[in-house]
């Protein structure tokens, strides 16, 4: 078995060879970012509600002898996640700042990231990537009232990017005749995180009966917007604090927004030019 691979990436691969419960057994370990699959085989099994056999079937499916060697790779996966944002925070504790809200909140921070990184499919952002940057779609883009700066951000560079780009009212009084516009060539971006926002929901079911595709950048344990999108993306949003943090919803969206970019480098380009011979020949802009 070649341990340089990670479990994550053995369970993407082997994805489409699983059955109902190993499906299951992978969910469970992927949501709980593989701390999960460091407890007995009895417990593993017991959380996941399928049997002992699965388990061991399933370690054999991803190319291990067994699930003592499926949980040996998967120790020294997690053991590798946790050194590494800790080793960037060596600085700050070695100046006796462990304490600090800084401190504190830079530790949190990288692990929203890292988890987020660890539950991310690849492929699947890739294909959204593509989505987006399609001349022949139309996007909207809308947040709650946590998130609405989220779809603000992402809006504001995608409009520069691309044309035929629209952040939605925040008023659902006027969603209907952004509804209107659209059809199965439409592509609507929702951001919505906990304290879900029953709107949102209503507006991308009717979204969907217009034709619309659904993607969705929601927290970690899933906004229920998720039945309606074709696409959802979960980011890991607790803090030490009262707020959620958005950071890695951003780091989802700076990420996005490169790929997307780098889909449309030709196009792109030539429309960034022409903005900046815009501003520079219209008064308008000039103090």
């Amino acid at each position: 078995m070649d341990r340089k691979r990670l479990v994550k990436d053995l369970i993407k691969d082997k994805q489409s060879d699983l059955t109902a419960s190993e499906r299951k057994v992978t969910a469970l370990l992927q949501d709980d970012s593989m701390v999960a699959g460091l407890q007995s085989i009895t417990k593993l099994a017991e959380d996941a509600g399928v049997s002992t056999p699965t388990i061991i079937r399933l370690a054999r499916k991803l190319g291990f002898e067994g699930f003592p060697d499926l949980q040996n790779a998967i120790r020294d996966e997690v053991a590798a996640r946790m050194r590494e944002p800790l080793a960037k925070l060596e600085m700050a504790e070695r100046a006796d700042h462990q304490d600090h809200i800084v401190s504190r909140f830079a530790v949190a921070m990288a692990h929203n990231i890292n988890r987020t990184i660890d539950r991310l499919d690849l492929a699947e952002f890739d294909e959204v990537a593509a989505l987006l940057s399609d001349p022949a779609r139309t996007l909207f883009l809308l947040g709650g009232r946590i998130t609405r700066s989220n779809a603000h951000y992402f809006y504001n560079h995608l409009q520069i990017i691309r044309s035929g780009v629209s952040a939605l009212d925040s008023s659902p009084s006027v969603w209907p005749q952004s509804l209107l516009d659209m059809t199965d060539q439409s592509v609507l971006i929702i951001f919505d995180i906990r304290r879900y926002e029953k709107e949102l929901e209503r507006l991308a079911e009717l979204a969907v009966e217009q034709g619309a595709t659904i993607v969705l950048f929601t927290d970690q344990w899933g906004s229920p917007i998720e039945k309606h999108a074709r696409y959802s993306f979960r980011a890991m949003v607790e803090a030490p604090s009262s707020w959620d943090s958005t950071l890695a919803i951003n780091f989802l969206i700076e990420a996005m927004v490169a790929d997307i970019q780098s889909l449309r480098s030709d196009s792109s380009s030539e429309r960034i030019s022409a903005l900046e011979k815009m501003l520079g020949q219209s008064r308008i802009f000039r103090s």
